[in-house]
């Protein structure tokens, strides 16, 4: 049977947000080199809404995509609960395990070695900043010294704060948020929310608690600009300078320069994390019950091969997964116009390759969302004791996972 393309194969493929395999060209890219297929994309704006219908969709075994995209706090879930509705990849053509960073591959693998995801791209940091507002405060702007400024440790980063705090210019903080602190320094923790047997250890783990009193402390200081990250406020944050550096997953790198638009190009910069960490990223699943799961294996490979992760990334800021691209002139000579030519692919490249092969829990995402937005955005905006907001985010946890 032909479909309304004159291709005998139609293969869909199901992501939330702007993900960037269609904006990047690669379907197109695809279709010419395989004539017989036809892609076709169907999207959700928002992750919230799209995961709990892959769930549902996974579970009844309809109503799925022939390719699927799963954000990184869910893939454990993924794995852990849908393990003989997906195929394992490990096994399509073209595949190699190599290719890929350890931790990454690690995310999508079950206990008897299947491989039910392919990374897409990752999120590891850098810390982007604002020269103007360094400059006025007497802080030096050259990117390397600035990273020598907080190097091996996120406490150097709250005395810079401090510091810039007594030369600020009128009505600019040193960073967006609280939260952007902590979870900042969550993501190059290992053990984080679970540790490797799966047990949720988020209440009794130092690691989190360190990052917790460190984002409070730099509430308690007034060294942000209380706001909620993804909000509007925090858009506006952006177009109006209203914080000088802000933690910064490489994917952060577009988002920046569409939320401050063309008055922000030059005067932002980006500048070596105090430790590597991973904030994000996202991995292609093939549901089984497909009626081209070979084809729909074959697709999610070639997409998540390091060319076309390369390719990604110069098109669309989305930093690769798979090592085997960080060699590759794309991503290896990238720098960033916006950023000062910034040698943003140097800068990530480094941080990948430095973060900790952590385990990723099933709930890691909701147990994210509820310390930041129930927990910490509580100290930031209102002044609650750190004490008690933490109690009462490790009660919410609690309830939203029924223990």
């Amino acid at each position: 049977e032909v479909d309304g393309s004159g291709r005998p194969v139609t293969l869909t493929v199901g992501v939330y947000g702007t993900f960037g395999l269609k904006e990047a060209g690669l379907y197109d890219t695809y279709m010419r080199l395989h004539p017989e297929v036809a892609v076709r994309q169907t999207s959700l704006a928002r992750a919230d809404v799209y995961y709990p219908q892959l769930l549902t969709h996974l579970t009844a075994g309809a109503g799925l995509a022939d390719v699927q995209a799963v954000e990184v706090g869910n893939i454990a879930e993924v794995v852990d609960t849908q393990a003989g509705r997906l195929v394992d990849l490990a096994r399509a053509p073209g595949v190699e395990e190599g290719d890929f960073l350890p931790w990454k591959w690690a995310q999508a693998r079950t206990e008897d070695g299947r491989v039910l995801g392919l990374g897409t791209d990752i999120g590891p940091l850098a810390v982007c900043y604002r020269k103007d507002h360094f400059a006025a405060a007497g802080l030096p702007t050259d990117r390397e010294e600035v990273g020598r400024l907080w190097a091996g440790d996120w406490r150097k980063y709250l005395e810079t704060g401090r510091r810039f705090a007594g030369r600020a210019p009128e009505g600019v903080a040193f960073t967006d948020s609280a939260s952007g602190v902590m979870a900042a320094v969550i993501s190059g923790a290992n053990p984080r929310y679970y540790d490797a047997r799966g047990r949720l250890v988020v209440a009794d783990n130092p690691a989190v608690r360190a990052a917790w009193d460190l984002g409070a402390e730099f509430a308690r200081y007034g060294l942000t600009a209380r706001l909620q990250q993804f909000t509007p406020d925090w858009d506006q944050g952006f177009a109006h300078g209203r914080f000088a550096s802000i933690a910064c997953p490489a994917w952060m790198l577009g988002y920046i320069q569409d939320k401050g638009g063309p008055d922000g190009k030059g005067k932002w910069d980006v500048a070596a994390a105090p430790r590597p960490g991973n904030w994000g990223g996202s991995f292609l699943v093939v549901p089984a019950a497909g009626e081209h799961a070979e084809e729909a294996a074959e697709l999610a490979a070639w997409l998540t091969a390091p060319e076309q992760q390369a390719v990604l990334f110069e098109r669309r800021g989305s930093f690769p997964s798979a090592q085997a691209a960080f060699g590759l002139p794309q991503v290896r000579d990238a720098r960033h116009p916006y950023f000062g030519d910034a040698p943003v692919g140097r800068i990530y490249s480094a941080a990948a390759e430095g973060v900790p092969v952590a385990p990723v829990g099933p709930k890691d995402g909701l147990v994210n969302q509820i310390l930041s937005d129930t927990g910490m955005l509580q100290v930031d905006q209102t002044g609650r004791s750190p004490d008690s907001a933490w109690r009462a985010a490790m009660k919410a946890i609690d309830n939203a996972l029924d223990r």
